[in-house]
């Protein structure tokens, strides 16, 4: 059920030296793909597309917050809904108890990790870090082990797993803790995109992919061409195939889909390059 990510940079050496990435995603979370390309040796370049605000109203989830005691589970599916909805839940009036007693479930290893730094190791953490993966995992439970439960997350998130549930008879009340907006481009990055000095460009999800594309056209820039100059990198499956439905192929996914696993097969990829004759 729960998994432990096999990935490491670690006896790697430098395959990214005189490499540049860029990293497109919000800023609260680059860190966590910045580190492991930079321990590879790679230039990385920072440039979020997206950026998190509140919701327009806390009601629902301050309300969800203090009938935590009435639900089953409680699950995440990213770390910022886990920081959105902790930091909301003692001005909301939640239960230390409550909170401590629910059943968590995080959808891949950096949610589960951040929500043990937290003190709430979660419950369930399935093989596959999708929400596809979580929600096999809840039919294999059945309907009588999830009769309610609450899923904070971003306004604009997948409905995969809302509709799986409601489908097996659950009840799901989904909370919005952050939405997620247009970011301002960067400059710097907008004339290396221009003058074609980027190497890779990663995706963690489809909706940044979607959101880098108008980024690029609003500044100016051809966006098929500046993709077609880049070797472009995505976190896995649902990511390939939101780029593929933008009409961009990636050429790099990773293995797992973990910021530490895509960092590898960056730096796998370009160590097959210097391999071949």
């Amino acid at each position: 059920m729960s998994h432990v990510p096999t990935d490491s940079t670690q006896n790697l050496g430098a395959p990214l030296a005189g490499r540049s990435v860029l990293v497109t995603r919000t800023a609260e979370q680059a860190h966590a793909l910045v580190d492991p390309l930079t321990a590879l040796g790679a230039e990385v370049l920072v440039m979020p597309v997206l950026e998190t605000v509140d919701p327009e109203d806390w009601t629902p989830v301050d309300d969800a917050i203090r009938s935590l005691d009435t639900y089953d589970w409680l699950v995440f599916t990213s770390t910022n809904a886990v920081d959105r909805f902790l930091r909301r839940f003692r001005p909301a009036g939640g239960s230390r108890e409550a909170l401590l007693g629910i059943k968590i479930a995080a959808v891949g290893s950096a949610t589960a990790n951040h929500l043990a730094h937290h003190g709430l190791p979660p419950t369930l953490v399935p093989d596959d870090f999708r929400a596809e993966g979580l929600v096999a995992e809840f039919q294999v439970m059945g309907p009588d082990a999830c009769r309610r439960v609450l899923l904070p997350r971003a306004l604009e998130a997948r409905e995969v797993f809302a509709e799986a549930l409601a489908e097996m008879g659950c009840t799901l009340d989904v909370v919005t803790v952050y939405r997620v907006q247009a970011a301002r481009p960067v400059p710097e990055v907008i004339e290396r995109l221009r003058a074609g000095t980027i190497d890779v460009v990663t995706f963690t999800s489809g909706a940044i992919a979607s959101a880098f594309v108008s980024t690029i056209t609003a500044s100016g820039l051809d966006a098929a061409q500046v993709m077609s100059d880049l070797r472009i990198a995505s976190i896995g499956p649902v990511t390939t195939e939101a780029l593929a439905a933008l009409g961009y192929r990636a050429s790099i996914e990773a293995r797992e889909s973990t910021m530490a696993s895509l960092a590898v097969a960056v730096g796998q990829a370009f160590s097959a390059d210097e391999e071949r004759p």
